[in-house]
């Protein structure tokens, strides 16, 4: 990922992006169930929708308001690039799914986005309270203490991750998938395969996790972690091996010691 202009007030603002992702992190918390919500497909939908109402409706206007001139980002399951800017890139419930079926992998995500690259990020976990930030050029952190990625080498030692970016992709996208997994499972360690995308890449920047792919482009999905593993020390492009923007068709994250066995895996298949 290549590297935004970072201004001085990006990190002066961290402050007040942190509380309003935590003050609608506690909206999210308040609707959880240890079961799941919805039988039909209406069923789950409406419960989804009305997750993301909720959240909404205490977290857009605050950040609007602390970065004044700012623009929002409509559509959570949106790809490709946003016009020149700044712009809030914001999945209200990262891990609807999840929330819907009582589930706990799920968080509130903002990010802001400077010419289709994020800037900050602010990632917070209502369940355990975990907040995850991240400021270009300004390192990345868990609740104040620096993160950092994996240190190894040795992709046929790494625990790796991917997933579907969101329901109804073309069958080629899903093949795609299988296929990547198939090969990673044959080169790598272990495969998780799961959603969303922010709560494996939370992982990759902790160091828990060494990389994660994934053959699409829905930015709300990505660029709080991208963030989070390029300030952790993490290399983060597409699988041509090309710095990751908005605008690239897929992804990879990962510590740098096994990022190129990884391209070498994965960019045939993609």
């Amino acid at each position: 990922m290549s590297s935004a202009m970072p201004l001085p007030a990006d990190a002066a603002l961290l402050s007040d992006v942190t509380a309003a992702v935590r003050t609608a992190g506690l909206t999210l918390r308040d609707r959880f169930t240890s079961h799941a919500r919805g039988v039909s497909l209406n069923e789950v939908v409406d419960e989804i929708h009305a997750n993301d109402d909720a959240v909404l409706d205490v977290l857009r206007e605050p950040l609007l308001r602390a970065r004044g001139g700012s623009r929002w980002a409509e559509d959570e399951l949106a790809g490709g690039t946003l016009p020149p800017g700044e712009w809030w890139v914001v999945d209200p419930a990262e891990g609807n799914i999840n929330h819907v079926h009582g589930m706990e992998d799920w968080a509130v995500t903002a990010t802001l986005v400077r010419d289709n690259q994020p800037v900050l990020t602010v990632v917070h976990l209502p369940l355990t309270g975990d907040t995850y930030t991240a400021v270009a050029d300004g390192g990345a952190r868990l609740n104040g203490r620096p993160l950092k990625v994996s240190a190894k080498t040795d992709l046929g030692a790494a625990l790796v991750g991917t997933g579907q970016a969101k329901p109804g992709e073309d069958e080629r996208t899903f093949r795609r998938i299988g296929d990547s997994v198939t090969a990673m499972l044959i080169n790598g360690l272990v495969v998780r395969v799961s959603v969303p995308a922010t709560m494996q890449l939370i992982h990759v920047a902790a160091g828990r996790t060494d990389m994660f792919w994934q053959f699409s482009d829905v930015r709300s999905g990505l660029v709080a972690g991208a963030l989070l593993v390029s300030e952790a020390g993490g290399t983060v492009t597409d699988l041509a091996g090309e710095p990751w923007h908005t605008g690239s068709r897929d992804f990879l994250a990962s510590g740098p010691g096994v990022h190129a066995a990884a391209l070498t895996v994965l960019s045939p298949i993609a």
